[in-house]
Parts: structure tokens; sequence; C-alpha cells
């Protein structure tokens, strides 16, 4: 049989200025991006945290649905419930198949009735705009923007200092969004108050074209700020402290909302949404099993596929996600746990042949003290 030709990665507009900044690149979703930089994944990660970080997250898709009764469509489709907001604001949703599953989890930017941008994860960015317009009403268009826009997350305590230094508006409240411009070609940016660090930031949404101005624009203003450029390993270590679920990993078609601890990202008062009579059978029912944390008592770093025990003999599950955090200098993780295990238990994980003690936790690793206003 033929070997099969290598898949060619899609590469960030930027992808350029992350190989003379000698960047360390890797694959996600599809895409080649920037993993780490010369400076390393906790430095990177101590900026977000004390200071301030900017990330290229270009991969993430971009879809528009507009016409009229957009934001109505959307909410007929989504789990989460547009009307608990208002325009100019973001919300957390998911994307579910008929079995209560999770195709994704994605931010929706309500704009007006007729427009509401979606920003799924790379991996299934097509395949949200597939099923969103197999069930598109006339009228109604689902656009696949995921190649023409870029998204820099600007995250940390210092993230308003470097924001404002550039005129772009900062400051609005969180899960908001406001439009800007920059430079003097008047260039459209989308500021959000959003991030996934579980510090106080932004994310800016701009065509592919002036991605590069504003790169360096930040990196400039944010030099006298502590502003490092950031890799996904940094954004991955701050997801964790923080318990956000991945896609692919904490969370997946086999995954539902309940279970996942993502019920308050369902609006349950609704009377359609994708997945919706499975998702409530599961709440009335009670899970099986939780997204719970993992805290090491000793050394252990644990890493996704490291088995769980409860005694050395009776196995529970699986690390979904794993990995030092460099806040509290120990390993931690996320797993799926039977709801027969006690909340505070201690289980071993299998590191490298070890049988390594953990305790369950109920996440956030870490306080961050974010003030949501």
């Amino acid at each position: 049989m033929p070997a099969q030709p290598a898949q060619t990665l899609l590469q960030s507009p930027l992808h350029d200025r992350h190989e003379a900044l000698g960047a360390k690149l890797a694959e996600f979703g599809g895409w080649s991006m920037p993993l780490e930089y010369p400076t390393g994944v906790v430095k990177e990660h101590t900026a977000v945290r004390e200071a301030v970080g900017v990330f290229d997250v270009s991969h993430l898709g971009k879809a528009m649905v507009s016409g009229p009764g957009a934001a109505d469509f959307v909410n007929a489709t989504l789990s989460n419930d547009l009307a608990k907001i208002r325009p100019g604001k973001a919300q957390y949703t998911l994307c579910l198949d008929e079995s209560g599953g999770i195709v994704d989890d994605l931010i929706a930017y309500w704009h007006d009735d007729e427009h509401v941008l979606l920003v799924p994860n790379a991996a299934n960015a097509a395949e949200v705009v597939r099923r969103l317009q197999a069930e598109a009403p006339e009228g109604v268009k689902v656009v696949d923007h995921h190649r023409d826009h870029a998204v820099l997350a600007v995250q940390g305590p210092r993230s308003d200092e470097v924001l404002s230094e550039l005129g772009l508006s900062a400051g609005h409240e969180y899960m908001s969004f406001v439009e800007a411009e920059l430079g003097s070609a008047g260039a459209g940016v989308v500021v959000c108050r959003t991030g996934y660090t579980g510090e106080r930031g932004y994310e800016l949404v701009i065509p592919n074209g002036a991605a590069g101005e504003l790169w360096d624009a930040l990196l400039a203003a944010g030099e006298k700020h502590g502003m490092l450029p950031c890799g996904l390993g940094a954004r991955d270590t701050l997801r964790t402290e923080m318990g956000y679920p991945l896609h692919g990993q904490d969370i997946t078609l086999q995954t539902n909302p309940v279970e996942a601890g993502l019920s308050w990202a369902v609006g349950w008062k609704k009377d359609r949404f994708w997945g919706r009579d499975a998702v409530l059978r599961v709440r009335e029912e009670g899970p099986r099993r939780r997204l719970r944390g993992l805290v090491a008592t000793g050394r252990g770093i644990p890493r996704p596929g490291m088995g769980i025990t409860l005694t050395p003999d009776v196995r529970l599950a699986e690390v979904t996600s794993g990995t030092f955090s460099p806040t509290l200098r120990k390993g931690i993780g996320l797993a799926l746990v039977p709801t027969m295990v006690a909340e505070d238990a201690e289980v071993g994980v299998d590191v490298r042949g070890r049988r390594e003690i953990f305790q369950l936790v109920k996440p956030p690793f870490v306080d961050t003290s974010v003030k949501e206003s």
C-alpha cells in the first residue's frame, strides 16, 4: 500500500514572526503553532500570572452566523441561552449532538439579532460550521472565516495597560466586547474581554493582513509591563490550573455537560437546543462520573492516559489532562471519576510504573482572584 502524503499544516499569519523569535512549533488542530519560546513554559506561565503575556491563537475557528433571525437560530441550536445576555456580550456555550455528547465548546459573540460570531476550537471548527449550515433556515447564512482572521490573546493583570497604550478600548466588563481600529489604515479589531487563563485579559480578532502590525505593536507596548510572547504550552498549564476543560481530552463526543461540570453552560429552560432531551435525562438520572481535579501529594506528574486506581487492583479511570503546575510547584490533573468515589478521596496514578498518590479536589487549583467587572 503506498505511503500516505504527510498532512500540510496550516500556518498563522504570524508564522514568520514566531520563527524569528525562535519558537518551538507543534501541531494543534491541523495548524503549526508556537508551543513555547526560548524563555520556556514556566517563565511564560509566570508572566501571565504576574504581569502580561500575548498568545497567538489564530488556529481557533471563526464563523459568522448572519441574516434575519440569526441570533434566534443560534439560540435554538447551541446549549446556552442567549436571552441571559445582550448584544455586545459574549457567552460560553456548547455544540451538542443528539446523544448529549459535546461536539465542541465555543464562544458566541452576539453583535445584534442578525449577526453572531462563533469561535470554536480549531479541530472542530469545520464540523460545527457543517452542522449549523445543514440546519440554517432560509435567509440565515453560516460563513466559515477560519483562515481570514487572526486571534491574539493578551492575558494577565497588566493587560489593560498594554491595550490602553495602543488606543484599543480596554476596561469593559467581563464577557463583553467592543469594536476598535488599529493604526493609520484603521484595521477593525474586535476587542473581547475573554480568555482561557483565569487572569484578566482580552482576545483580539483582526483580519489576517493586519495581524503582524498588531503583534508588533503589542510586544513594543508590553515590554515595559513585563510582557512575554507565550506559546500554547503555557496556555495549557494556565487553563489546567483553573480546571478549564480541553476538548479532545477532558470533554469529547463521549462526554455530556453534566458529568463535565458544564451544566451552567446549558439553558435548561429553553424549549430547543441540540441534544436537549438527552442531557435532561442525564440531569434527572444523575451522571455516572464527574470531571474532578487531581493534586499530587508527592512528586508525581500526571499525564493524559495514565491509569487511576482507588486501590492497586481497582482501576477507576484515566487522566484526561495532567501537567506540572508552575504556581503550586506540584503535579495536577483532571479526570472523569465515577461518582461513587468520595469527593476528597486519595487515589493512585500510574506514573511510569510507580503508583503515585493524588488527592481528588474540586478545581480551580489556584485562586487568581479575577474581578469579572
